[in-house]
């Protein structure tokens, strides 16, 4: 302190901290670190709600093309899948014993990740159609043995 003669004017000197003290920025980098990590946890919620959208829309396709398929109608069964199936989705329909089985299969992002996402949909094919073993009108068996009326 200094100047007692100085007009009643009392001035205090601080000791200047040193430049490099240990940690200086450190509130900085936290920061940083916490905020990449909201924006991982941020990416990770959206790639599993975009995942389970995708795996919905598989699911909506595998099912409208079965029964389209099931009732023989191939040709609006390719385009449900077209329509409604993700972008880079690849199906596969089966026929065999009596049942159409369609299968849906995407990889949600490319060939990125090793994820592949897959719906499958079976549906007893109608009387009359191709491969259901059945004529148009005739007698089938119900699965529990017993004959069903034509219907």
């Amino acid at each position: 302190m200094t100047g007692a003669g100085s007009g009643g004017a009392v001035r205090v000197e601080r000791d200047a901290e040193p430049a490099s003290a240990p940690d200086a920025g450190s509130v900085t980098v936290e920061a940083a670190l916490g905020i990449c990590s909201v924006v991982a946890v941020f990416l990770l919620v959206l790639g599993a709600i975009t995942a389970v959208f995708l795996q919905l829309r598989c699911t909506d396709a595998a099912v409208e093309a079965a029964r389209l398929r099931a009732r023989g109608d191939v040709v609006r069964a390719e385009r449900a899948v077209e329509r409604v199936a993700p972008d880079s989705a690849r199906h596969h329909t089966t026929v065999a014993n009596g049942y159409v089985t369609v299968t849906v299969d995407v990889r949600p992002l490319g060939n990125v990740l090793p994820i592949r996402l897959r719906a499958r949909a079976h549906a007893a094919l109608e009387p009359g159609v191709a491969g259901s073993g059945t004529p148009e009108g005739g007698r089938h068996e119900a699965p529990s043995g017993v004959p069903e009326a034509p219907g």
